[in-house]
């Protein structure tokens, strides 16, 4: 008798793939399996045309082969034989209900990763360094010297499981797997557990970590350790540990990617006559030169006195940017010398190029409104 088309057997369109094949199969392995129609031939043929169609169309190699040439290009390449077994295939499908799992043992599990905030001042990120930190971690049982067995003997095949970490269980109309309670899926037992770490081998400790901090970090910038995070179980690997980077604030310099900023006061005088003034840089003092009749609020730029970053690239700039000072704590006669100034200098507007220009708005923006 000739068989019937796989995609008609599963109910899809043709070439259907992937998730709606697997939907389908779980539709129809749910109504025919043999457990839930007992002494039904009808129904357990359906079930295993059913797991044949899915066995072909499920594997890409075996799906190009039907899609281009049917059953007999199926019938050339295995010579007749039928598709994988049915407690594979079943499992493959259903293992993600009913707690199918590997069958090759103890099962391995990567430890966590961790995080720490590494505070570093403004000069430490910029210039790099080594740091060493402790952080909260699992470490090695020193009671058990980690084997978690008070007499430091190996672990024992689980007698539940037979070491495999699953056992069968019925459920309504299915034998399926499940992971087994007495091992927890490990395969393996410890007979006569350490007291200080309940067996599991680690206990609550810490570790102090050399972390080499590399020039031109930023606030926000993140540095993976890897392997330095908690312990794997079953020896599996560590996780990662990542040190997050936390700039203090600086008293002087704000940083802006690999620029520098900061404001620097000078005195009435300087500001008008012109001269030098004396800058800070993280290398050390500079002196700037300031040209007459600088405004307040006036910025500087010193080339290379910035910053480099830790991802490449040129030296920023270091911006100064002035603020003129207000004199305080003035005698009778720096008052009075003072005044008279003033009261010079507000006779002609020239010397007062700002406030006319703000004065002709203000007259401008009454004349318009009234």
């Amino acid at each position: 008798m000739s068989k019937r088309d796989y995609y008609e057997v599963l109910g899809v369109n043709q070439g259907s793939e992937g998730a709606d094949l697997k939907k389908a199969y779980r539709r129809l392995a749910m109504k025919y399996h043999p457990d839930r129609n007992p002494d039904d031939a009808v129904a357990e043929e359906k079930f295993k045309e059913a797991k044949e169609a899915y066995d072909v169309l499920s594997d890409p190699q075996t799906k190009a082969t039907y899609d281009q040439y049917g059953h007999a290009g199926l019938d050339q390449t295995r010579g007749g034989g039928s598709p994988g077994g049915m407690g594979d295939i079943f499992d493959s499908v259903f293992g993600d209900i009913f707690g199918g799992g590997s069958r090759s043992g103890s099962r391995v599990y990567r430890g966590s990763d961790l995080s720490y905030d590494l505070e570093l001042s403004l000069e430490d990120a910029v210039a790099g360094k080594e740091v060493k930190i402790k952080i909260p971690n699992l470490v090695e049982c020193g009671a058990c010297e980690g084997t978690g067995s008070r007499t430091k003997q190996p672990p024992v095949q689980c007698q539940t499981c037979g070491g495999v970490g699953q056992v069968r269980a019925q459920q309504g109309f299915f034998s399926v797997q499940q992971t087994c309670p007495h091992c927890r899926g490990a395969g393996k037992i410890i007979a006569d557990p350490c007291r200080t770490c309940n067996g599991s081998g680690t206990v609550r400790g810490s570790k102090t970590i050399s972390v080499k901090v590399p020039a031109g970090v930023d606030n926000g910038d993140r540095i993976r350790l890897s392997g330095e995070g908690e312990r794997g179980q079953n020896n599996g690997p560590s996780g990662d540990l990542y040190v997050n980077v936390v700039v203090r604030r600086h008293a002087i310099f704000e940083r802006d990617n690999t620029n520098l900023h900061c404001e620097v006061p000078i005195d009435f005088g300087t500001a008008t006559l012109g001269g030098h003034l004396e800058v800070p840089t993280l290398e050390g003092r500079v002196s700037l030169k300031i040209p007459p009749e600088t405004q307040s609020g006036a910025s500087f730029r010193l080339r290379g006195k910035g910053v480099s970053s830790v991802r490449g690239g040129g030296v920023g700039d270091l911006i100064c940017k002035l603020a003129i000072e207000t004199p305080v704590g003035l005698t009778k006669k720096q008052k009075a010398l003072l005044q008279e100034l003033t009261e010079s200098l507000s006779s002609n507007t020239k010397h007062s190029p700002r406030a006319k220009t703000w004065l002709d708005g203000v007259k401008s923006f009454f004349d318009e409104i009234m």
